[in-house]
């Protein structure tokens, strides 16, 4: 079992609390890739021996193997359905080499290929089903190395977009509503949003985009470079290539979620899968929390300390279990 303790001032006594005590067992593992290793962690079922493998994609920013444990109640639904987690920190972050902040999206699916590769190669782990779980901007990188391999037996996306540019007008407009923000600060948002757009068009360096910038929290360098690389980024054609792989694909998505249209990408994931993919909808926000406890920082973090499996929504965890389950 993996526990993270929690110590708690009980008349100087430390606690290590129920709600963070894990089903599962943890290693540490190092992944050969190009320009570097990456630093890894192998999570198995408590006891009995794994039957296949989810290797985990990242959404987006600097995100750790374990994303600060906020991932273990995943790892542990996965550990109950039999199954081991692969997952590592992106380049730049711990002790992973290079900088997430340099790669594509092609980048992005060749480093998980290069991965899953590496795992099959390691007789301790694991493959005989792969699956690939991934959130948020992992939705324009799950298709890519789906489309590239032979091998992928399931896909769990959670929270994906389809369009970069389009996705992030309607997290802008979204949390200006949420916001209740007024005419003049949609107007003024709006327009450093176009006026962003017209220098990632007109491939601006990032002094020009300095200069010209009215953004009052301007992008630093190399989220600007970032940018620039990804921005035109559209998971049509990839979830299009990926039909004809007849991978079964859950779709999860937060009925309150502020960065992506869950609509459009229901929509086009039916139209373009069919058959292939089960949309599940749930009571939650785009990290598939509960709003309650994702509206409230203080709630949230109480939460999160106390019992983290309380922060995702009704059902969302057993749901990823079943479905794994389901790929037996």
């Amino acid at each position: 079992m993996v526990a993270v303790v929690v110590a708690i001032a009980l008349g100087g006594v430390g606690v290590t609390l129920a709600g963070n005590d894990y089903r599962l067992r943890q290693e540490a593992l190092s992944i050969p890739v190009s320009g570097g290793a990456l630093e890894a962690v192998l999570t198995l079922p408590a006891e009995e021996p794994a039957r296949g493998l989810v290797v985990v994609v990242h959404g987006d920013g600097p995100v750790g193997a374990t994303h600060d444990g906020l991932y273990l109640p995943w790892f542990e639904a996965a550990a109950d359905a039999g199954f081991a987690t692969l997952t590592w920190s992106k380049p730049g972050v711990g002790g992973s080499g290079g900088d997430w902040l340099d790669q594509t999206m092609d980048d992005r699916a060749d480093e998980v290929s290069a991965a899953i590769d590496w795992a099959q190669r390691q007789a301790a782990i694991p493959n005989d089903t792969i699956v690939l779980w991934g959130a948020s901007q992992a939705g324009w990188v799950l298709p890519k190395a789906a489309v590239s391999r032979d091998d992928i037996d399931g896909i769990v996306a959670v929270g994906p977009a389809i369009n970069w540019l389009r996705q992030g007008r309607y997290n802008l407009l979204a949390e200006l509503d949420h916001d209740g923000a007024t005419s003049r600060e949609r107007e003024q948002a709006i327009a450093v949003s176009d006026q962003t757009r017209t220098l990632l068009e007109q491939d601006a360096d990032y002094d020009t985009y300095r200069a010209a910038t009215d953004d009052p929290d301007p992008m630093d360098a190399g989220r600007w470079s970032f940018v620039s690389l990804n921005y035109t980024s559209d998971a049509t054609d990839d979830l299009v290539a990926m039909a004809d792989k007849n991978v079964p694909v859950l779709l999860m998505l937060g009925e309150h979620d502020r960065n992506v249209d869950v609509t459009e990408t229901a929509s086009t994931y039916q139209d373009l899968l069919g058959s292939d993919v089960s949309v599940e909808h749930f009571d939650a926000t785009h990290s598939m929390a509960r709003p309650a406890v994702e509206d409230s920082e203080a709630l949230g973090l109480i939460t999160g300390i106390l019992w983290p499996r309380a922060l995702f929504a009704d059902d969302v965890l057993d749901t990823y279990r079943e479905y794994l389950k389901s790929l037996r």
